[in-house]
C-alpha cells in the first residue's frame, strides 16, 4: 500500500473498513503491509484518493 500523505486528510475512514485492521492511524497513517489483503476496501472509501495499491514488477 503506498499513502500519500500529503493528500491523506487523516479523518480515520480506511482505518474503519479495512477488514484485517492493516491500517493504523496515529500521527500519520500507517498500513502493515504483512496484514493487508489487497482488498482494495480502503482505497474505494478515501475522498481524496491518497492510498492505492504497491504495483509487483
Amino acid at each position: 500500500m503506498i499513502i500519500n500523505k500529503e493528500k491523506c486528510l487523516k479523518c480515520g475512514g480506511c482505518v474503519s473498513v479495512c477488514p484485517v485492521q492493516a491500517l493504523k492511524l496515529e500521527s500519520e497513517l500507517k498500513c502493515d503491509n504483512d496484514k493487508c489483503i489487497k482488498c482494495k476496501a480502503c482505497i474505494n472509501f478515501c475522498p481524496v484518493g491518497a492510498l492505492k495499491l504497491e504495483v509487483s514488477k
